[in-house]
């Protein structure tokens, strides 16, 4: 399975961004996708994951009710609608894979894309 992220930028806080994540390959063993984002000098880290099946979502805590995670099957994309940007929010972007249940654990996604940068200005 091969990844392709795209969609960051710059935006002011409080402005929106919406995330996209094209697969390619072998789709067929994608059971869960996540998007995951890595800050400068921090570690990675779970935003928001989905079911490619059923469509099952879950979020990290601090993006609830800003950030939805969605994904169109036939088009093989995943994307994640970013509004009420914060400044924390800034970091390179990331969407993986993994052929297993929906996680929240980094190491358990087995296909990563190669990151998109998003920065919020405050």
């Amino acid at each position: 399975v091969q990844l392709q992220a795209s969609g960051g930028g710059l935006v002011q806080a409080g402005g929106s961004l919406r995330l996209s994540c094209t697969a390619s390959g072998d789709i067929f063993v994608i059971n869960a996708m996540g998007w995951y984002r890595q800050a400068p000098g921090e570690q990675r880290e779970f935003v928001a994951g989905i079911t490619w099946n059923w469509g099952t979502t879950v979020y990290l805590d601090s993006v609830k009710g800003r950030f939805i995670i969605s994904r169109d099957k036939d088009k093989r994309m995943v994307y994640l609608q970013m509004n009420s940007l914060k400044a924390e929010d800034t970091a390179v972007y990331y969407c993986a894979t993994r052929n297993g249940d929906i996680t929240t654990r980094t190491s358990a996604y087995n296909n990563w894309g190669q990151g998109t940068l998003v920065t919020v200005s405050s």
